[in-house]
C-alpha cells in the first residue's frame, strides 16, 4: 500500500469552508444527514439594555442511582449567561473533577462512564469553589434534575437553596418531534455529536441544545424550559383512597409512594397551577365521594426535584 507524502496529504485536506460546503451539498440532496462535532459556542455580547442572568449547568456521574447510598465520582459545573427571553450569550469557565468514593466503582458504572478506580484515586471535590459557583448563579440546570439535584444536595445547603430547572423534563421534546429524551439522542436529532458519558462534555452538549430553536413551536429551547420552570405546580396526595379505585388513579397519572421517606404512603400526582382546583374536585367527587381535606404541597423551582419533595 502506497502512502502519500505528508505535504500532499495536507494539501488534499479540505479547509473548514470547503467542508461546510460539502456538508450543505450532502444535506440538500435529501439522501444524507450530516452530523457536526460539537464545538464551544462563541461569546455574543447581549444587546445594550438586555437583562441577563447567570445559570450553572450541572452534571454528575455516580456509583449508582440511589442518592441515599451511592456516591458522586465526577462533577462538572459549566456557567453560562442567558437573557430572560432565553437567548444564550456565552459560556464561562468550567469546573470538573473526579471524586474518590468509599467503595470500588461498580463494573457496570465503569462500562457506562469509562471512569475507573485509578482515575478517581486521591481526588476530592473543592466544596468551597462549588459553593462560590452555585451561589453566584440565578439558576441551576441539569439534564434530569430529578437525579442530579438529589445527589448535589448531599454536597451542601447551597444546592438546596437554589432554583433548579431541567432540560430533559421541562421541554416537551416529544411535541417537537423527538422519540426520546436522552442527551445523545437529542444532540444527534439536532445535527451534532460529542464525546458522551463524561460530565463536562454532557454539560456543553446540553447548553448547545438549550441554545437551539425548537422545530415545531419555534421557541428557543432555553425559553421553553424557563417558562415551565417559572411556573408553580402542586403535588396532591390521595391518602387513604379506596383500594378498589387504585387502577383509576393509575390511569389518571397517579403514582404510588411506598418508600419510608417521611412522606405519605399514598397515591399522588403532580399537576400544573391551573389544574389544581380541577384535580381536587375530581378526588372529592369521584374517589372519596365527599368533601375531604387533602394534603397538598406547592412546588416551585426552589424545591422541585429535591429530596424534600
Amino acid at each position: 500500500m502506497t502512502t502519500l507524502p505528508k505535504k500532499i496529504q495536507e494539501d488534499a485536506t479540505p479547509d473548514r469552508a470547503e467542508l461546510e460546503r460539502m456538508a450543505e451539498v450532502l444535506s440538500a440532496s435529501g439522501h444524507y444527514r450530516v452530523q457536526r462535532r460539537l464545538s464551544h459556542r462563541d461569546h455574543v455580547n447581549p444587546p445594550e439594555g438586555t437583562p441577563t442572568r447567570r445559570a450553572l449547568f450541572v452534571d454528575l456521574e455516580t456509583t449508582g442511582l440511589d442518592a441515599t447510598t451511592d456516591e458522586i465520582i465526577e462533577i462538572a459545573l459549566v456557567p453560562f449567561e442567558y437573557g430572560v427571553d432565553g437567548r444564550i450569550f456565552g459560556i464561562g469557565r468550567s469546573y470538573q473533577t473526579f471524586s474518590q468514593p468509599t467503595i470500588p466503582i461498580p463494573t457496570a458504572i465503569t462500562k457506562l462512564t469509562g471512569i475507573t478506580d485509578e482515575m478517581v484515586a486521591g481526588h476530592r471535590i473543592d466544596l468551597r469553589l462549588v459553593e462560590e459557583m452555585v451561589g453566584g448563579s440565578s439558576l441551576i440546570v441539569a439534564h434530569n434534575s430529578n437525579f442530579d439535584r438529589r445527589f448535589a444536595e448531599k454536597l451542601g445547603r447551597v444546592f438546596e437553596d437554589a432554583a433548579w430547572a431541567c432540560s430533559m423534563t421541562q421541554i416537551d421534546w416529544a411535541a417537537e418531534g423527538n422519540e426520546g429524551t436522552k442527551l445523545a439522542y437529542l444532540a444527534a436529532n439536532n445535527g451534532f455529536f460529542y464525546d458522551g458519558h463524561r460530565a463536562e462534555h454532557d454539560c456543553y452538549a446540553a447548553i448547545e441544545l438549550l441554545a437551539q430553536k425548537l422545530p415545531v413551536s419555534g421557541k428557543l429551547a432555553m425559553a421553553a424550559m424557563l417558562e415551565k420552570a417559572r411556573k408553580s405546580s402542586w403535588r396532591i396526595w390521595a391518602e387513604n383512597s379506596p383500594y378498589d379505585l387504585k387502577d383509576r388513579l393509575k390511569r389518571r397519572g397517579y403514582r404510588w409512594n411506598g418508600d419510608p421517606n417521611g412522606r405519605p404512603r399514598a397515591w399522588y400526582i403532580d399537576v400544573e397551577d391551573e389544574q389544581h382546583s380541577e384535580e381536587i374536585n375530581f378526588l372529592r367527587k369521584e374517589i372519596y365521594l365527599q368533601e375531604v381535606e387533602l394534603f397538598v404541597q406547592k412546588i416551585t423551582a426552589y424545591n422541585r426535584f429535591s429530596n424534600r419533595q
